[in-house]
């Protein structure tokens, strides 16, 4: 009386399909997520691995407050025009020394976590861009202390060091 095989409805040919899809975009989904480094949107190569450790000591100097580990990263060439036309405000090593040491008097604690979007390559600079969040404990001119947050998008601009030692291969030029 019925049927033993029912014929393909349009229904199940669509669920079918659909669950098909699905999985195919699963699957190119992965790919492109192996093709990163972890937590990150940097193309996983070797030299992309070296700038994101290198920018990886830069944001442990930073939550250690370590003035001397900072002013090693950078190069002695250091020079930030901040973003404007004016020289007034630029910032080179000497200045970076003086900022770093003054921010290290006033920051009590740091927690700085930075999220990496790009590295590219303008030989001879290297331009790391991220998003940081960073929470400071901070003592005002009174003593009293309170927490500061940032969240921000920025660049840090790197070269290679003339002579690299071991785990200094790059050097920053702008942007601390």
């Amino acid at each position: 009386m019925f049927p033993t095989k029912l014929p393909m409805t349009t229904t199940s040919f669509t669920v079918r399909h659909s669950s098909l899809i699905a999985a195919l975009f699963a699957a190119f989904a992965a790919v492109g997520c192996a093709g990163t480094i972890p937590n990150t949107t940097v193309d996983d190569t070797p030299e992309n691995r070296d700038v994101v450790q290198f920018m990886e000591s830069y944001r442990h100097a930073v939550e250690e407050r370590n003035v001397t580990e900072l002013l090693a990263l950078a190069s002695p060439l250091y020079l930030d025009d901040r973003g404007t036309i004016s020289t007034d405000d630029d910032l080179d090593f000497d200045g970076l020394r003086e900022k770093l040491s003054s921010w290290r008097d006033r920051v009590i604690d740091v927690r700085y976590e930075i999220k990496y979007r790009r590295v590219t390559y303008d030989e001879p600079r290297i331009f790391v861009e991220f998003r940081y969040t960073a929470s400071f404990r901070v003592a005002d001119p009174e003593g009293e202390e309170h927490w500061e947050r940032r969240l921000q998008d920025h660049r840090l601009v790197l070269s290679r060091r003339e002579e690299a030692e071991e785990g200094a291969e790059f050097e920053i030029l702008s942007g601390m």
